[in-house]
């Protein structure tokens, strides 16, 4: 469904834009989605609306069918990226599973700010992305995804998210059009 509106209580979630997850090969230029992310957080600070930054510093425990890195990771490879350029505004979040709001203080923090509906961008779309638009969408918070905004390590994953799965969780658009609406919504169009 395309964007309809943003809610005057809308914050901006960023997912693992961190040094060893940028490196890594992605369907989509790593540039163009950092670029695009970086155009939302301007935007969202620039309306003093909240913003979160994610990084992810490890995994669940559990069995699964595919390999995994064992040991510590490289050193930086958790880092958030200088291109976001973070502000003592912004909210930080370490996870370690693939949605944002297991185990940390993301619904609690969003909750405090009254937040009803989030826009989410980040790396990667079928896994960070998508498990927390599902988390979100499941706390009954308004969903909206930047989908010039985020890349997967494989095409074939990212499509299938923006076209089965994101449609079922909430709402698309790219960058222009969340910022346009967030121009619009807080009165500076």
């Amino acid at each position: 469904m395309p964007l309809s509106c943003l809610d005057p209580h809308t914050a901006l979630i960023i997912i693992d834009l961190q040094q060893g997850i940028v490196a890594l090969p992605l369907a989509h230029p790593a540039d163009t989605v950092v670029a695009n992310a970086s155009r939302l957080l301007r935007a969202f600070r620039q309306h003093g609306r909240p913003v979160v930054l994610v990084n992810v510093a490890g995994v669940a425990p559990g069995r699964t069918d595919a390999p995994r890195r064992s040991g510590a990771l490289p050193a930086g490879w958790s880092d958030l990226i200088a291109d976001l350029d973070r502000q003592p505004t912004d909210h930080t979040v370490t996870k370690h599973t693939w949605g944002a709001f297991t185990g940390t203080d993301l619904h609690a923090y969003l909750q405090q700010n009254g937040v009803t509906q989030v826009v989410i961008a980040g790396i990667s779309t079928s896994i960070g992305v998508e498990s927390t638009a599902r988390q979100a969408q499941e706390l009954g918070l308004n969903v909206t995804l930047a989908v010039d905004a985020m890349t997967d390590m494989q095409l074939e994953a990212h499509q299938n998210s923006l076209t089965r799965i994101f449609p079922r969780l909430g709402e698309t658009a790219d960058t222009a059009q969340i910022i346009a609406l967030l121009d619009q919504s807080s009165g500076a169009a």
